[in-house]
């Protein structure tokens, strides 16, 4: 039986089914093993995580402790508690005059993004001039409408990882920004920081940004170093503003303080670092690496929940959801019916029924195409599902 326990009463001969926490948070070759000793348990005390799943049938058990399914549940109903909340209609383009504008600007925000790495690896300063306009249209298309845009940000290869993340969690803050409701010169300097905000990884070897394999305790010292080094190139930036400074130096500061590189504490940590830290976290659980599998994004956005009695601030992550949805655009569902559908568009006062694009079938064909919009269908999603499994292309599926 797998059950959630307090990190304090891990003891030698239990066995860890899971860390519950992300994959480069920590450095145990492997998320499942058995406590041998209190040096074990020491380290694992010592990754700042305050629950994780054991497996009782191979190892010591809590008696009182809930089970895998009770802790899922109760993660259930709070989402469901934020999918009705009241939440103000926002009045968008329609979707298909956004489409194509949104995919030539998400290519193109790569391409720039590349080669600003590449610059930064060769000693040269960002030019900010070459990255406001293309931050503009971001926040541009996002306040025309924002599920255009966001479904790319789930289409990433292993190879250019770095330079779509960076996009990514550009495209998401704005977001998040925007339903925040924070000023638009504001949301500008918050996407600039975002975009910005892992330009240290240029000083790390591809070597270690790129394994394969668990880090070495050296290596992930100087995984985690890019933070500092990200603060380092962006304060010898002109033009730089202290909003975008503190998204790319606090993005991976935790609420309780268990962070780095400062272990800053609640408050202390900005509002615009701890967004940083919650779509940081989102992104990176949603894609696929060389050493892990992504999550499917509604599994993301559970787990953050699930963390944010401890490392990011609750109303934050809620409020985050409620920015994608429940089922973020982009994403796989099954529907009741048996039919595999992807997420095209949100409707703010009815989180838990999206439009999707209908286009395959669980027994194993292909249905012509049907856009379906939830809230008028007897058909309801009942499950998130992986790409992967399927031997599915996302990119065939997003909005066209």
């Amino acid at each position: 039986m797998i059950k959630l326990i307090p990190v304090e009463k891990l003891q030698p001969g239990m066995f860890i089914h899971d860390l519950n926490c992300g994959w480069m948070e920590h450095n145990f070759v492997r998320n499942r093993f058995a406590v041998d000793d209190e040096k074990t348990v020491e380290k694992v005390l010592a990754l700042g995580t305050h629950e994780i799943y054991i497996d009782t049938g191979r190892g010591l058990d809590v008696i009182d402790a809930p089970t895998l399914e009770e802790a899922a549940h109760k993660v259930d109903e709070q989402i469901e508690a934020i999918a009705t909340s009241t939440a103000k209609p926002i009045e968008p383009v329609s979707l298909a005059d956004e489409v194509q504008r949104a995919k030539t600007l998400h290519r193109e925000a790569n391409v720039i993004v590349r080669n600003m790495m590449g610059d930064i690896r060769l000693g040269k300063q960002i030019e900010l001039e070459k990255i406001e306009p293309l931050v503009s249209q971001i926040v541009d298309s996002i306040f025309r409408q924002q599920d255009a845009l966001l479904p790319l940000s789930l289409l990433k290869n292993h190879d250019e990882y770095t330079f779509q993340h960076s996009v990514s969690v550009c495209t998401l803050m704005t977001s998040f920004a925007r339903a925040l409701e924070l000023p638009r010169e504001i949301i500008h300097e918050i996407a600039i920081g975002a975009l910005l905000h892992d330009v240290g990884k240029a000083k790390v070897p591809d070597e270690i940004l790129n394994k394969p394999a668990k880090l070495t305790d050296a290596e992930f010292d100087k995984m985690k170093s890019h933070v500092v080094q990200s603060k380092l190139i962006l304060m010898g930036t002109p033009g730089i503003s202290d909003i975008a400074l503190d998204v790319a130096a606090q993005h991976h500061e935790r609420f309780d303080g268990t962070g780095y590189p400062n272990k800053l504490k609640g408050d202390k940590i900005s509002l615009y670092g701890q967004m940083g830290a919650i779509v940081d976290v989102y992104d990176a659980l949603t894609s696929n690496r060389c050493y892990h599998k992504g999550r499917p994004p509604t599994e993301a956005l559970r787990k953050l929940l699930e963390w944010s009695k401890f490392h990011f601030k609750p109303e934050l992550v809620q409020a985050f959801i409620r920015t994608i949805g429940i089922y973020p655009s982009g994403s796989l569902v099954r529907l009741e019916s048996g039919r595999l559908a992807v997420v095209q568009e949100q409707h703010t006062d009815k989180l838990m029924q999206p439009s999707v694009k209908v286009m395959f079938h669980t027994k194993g064909h292909y249905l012509t195409p049907e856009l379906v919009d939830l809230r008028h269908s007897q058909d309801r999603i009942v499950a998130h599902e992986s790409f992967e499994d399927w031997k599915i292309d996302p990119a065939q599926w997003q909005p066209a």
